[in-house]
């Protein structure tokens, strides 16, 4: 696939991301999923535009969004390569209004992210990464800078961990009283991914739930700045290796560092 491919993908994003603008400006309703969590006309539009983009830029690679979860496991187990979308990445940073919301598009290749792109449409940013590229964020219009910014060895002493803005529980708070006084970052959505990626953060522990599609894109943005997201097998969080879309618990890194890796590793819950 040609640079002009990856460059329509993350246009794609970016409209996408435009189109959410235009419901955030205004009052919307909000419905319940099955599951309780929160669904608004701007994710069902981002859905809808993504979907009809990316089957005309590449009609032979499938598509599985959020808002597209009910693709059955034995179509899914097929596929070697595929988009994973999420269309709407923090509905409820959208509905609270606090700007934390972003559009995740990843090409998913032999259970791994391959390239990613992470747009918040509030602040007219972009991240994108490729395995062999490597990672970049740009502004609307700007040029792109690579990323890491900074990438010194994480000091324990000055540690700074990513919360969810939307979960906050007891679990960070507990791995974080193994530091002496760290600071705690909040952010919503696959944001905390980036973060890290720029050396705004150190590490983000995730203890509860997460889909795939939560968190392919920002873990390629990751990945390819020099950072890594691990399971407690000391493994990368991998994806379409079985029929729930459910991530095991994580531990995502702006640098590998076997302290914190080992703390997470033996941390009860």
């Amino acid at each position: 696939m040609s640079d002009i491919l990856w460059k329509d993908v993350i246009n794609t994003a970016v409209e996408a991301g435009d189109k959410i603008l235009e419901i955030y400006k205004e009052d919307f309703d909000v419905a319940r999923k099955a599951d309780d969590s929160p669904l608004t006309q701007a994710d069902r539009s981002s859905h809808d535009y993504i979907i009809g983009k990316l089957k005309k830029i590449t009609p032979h690679i499938p598509v599985f969004s959020e808002e597209s979860d009910n693709i059955n496991w034995d179509i899914r187990r097929g596929w070697e390569k595929y988009w994973l979308v999420d269309p709407l990445d923090g509905t409820k940073e959208f509905i609270r209004k606090n700007g934390e919301f972003t559009v995740n598009i990843a090409l998913i290749k032999n259970y791994q992210p391959f390239f990613g792109v992470v747009v918040i449409p509030v602040q007219k940013i972009i991240y994108w990464a490729h395995k062999d590229y490597g990672s970049y964020k740009r502004n609307y219009g700007g040029k792109d800078k690579k990323l890491p910014l900074e990438n010194e060895e994480i000091d324990l002493d000055n540690l700074r961990i990513l919360g969810s803005r939307s979960h906050r529980s007891t679990t960070i708070e507990v791995f974080s009283s193994y530091f002496n006084d760290p600071k705690i970052v909040s952010a919503g959505s696959s944001l905390k991914f980036c973060l890290l990626a720029e050396g705004k953060a150190d590490v983000y522990p995730r203890f509860g739930p997460t889909s795939e599609w939560d968190t392919a894109a920002g873990q390629c943005v990751l990945e390819c700045a020099g950072g890594c997201v691990l399971d407690k097998t000391g493994l990368p969080l991998k994806y379409n290796m079985q029929d729930s879309v459910i991530n095991s618990h994580f531990i995502a890194l702006r640098k590998y560092d076997k302290r914190l890796f080992k703390y997470f590793k033996e941390f009860e819950i």
